[in-house]
């Protein structure tokens, strides 16, 4: 399955902003008003015919085309783009409680396009027989 998310990527990992309680004591960290736009557009992007509930073995391959050539961690991008992946209902889980379901995510990278910044997801089945 292929599909493309027209949006410059972002990580959730970079994106925290503090919160504060009305006296302004400091309760924690949450997701910036940024990234929490981001993941909004994020889920009404993806496409219908994409949202299957993958239960099985798979290989999430992204390239993520940011919109500067400012720093980035892979990890992080990837991190985030599973998890809206998750409540996207493409998967049905991303964590480490359940590693049988992405077992990997291997070709993906970072490259740069300004004028089309973007996400273009490639999931692919795994089989039992390709892993050994």
């Amino acid at each position: 399955m292929k599909f493309t998310i027209p949006l410059d990527p972002k990580t959730k990992k970079n994106s925290m902003e503090p919160r504060l309680d009305k006296n302004g004591k400091f309760l924690g960290l949450m997701q910036s008003a940024t990234y929490q736009q981001y993941e909004e557009d994020c889920l009404k992007l993806i496409p219908a015919k994409a949202r299957l509930h993958i239960s099985e073995p798979v290989n999430v391959k992204a390239t993520y085309y940011m919109k500067t050539r400012r720093r980035v961690d892979k990890t992080n991008l990837e991190s985030a783009l599973l998890d809206i992946l998750v409540k996207a209902g493409v998967l049905t889980d991303d964590s480490a409680l359940n590693p049988e379901i992405v077992v990997g995510t291997d070709g993906s990278r970072v490259k740069w396009d300004k004028s089309n910044p973007r996400t273009e997801v490639v999931i692919e089945a795994i089989s039992e027989d390709s892993s050994s």
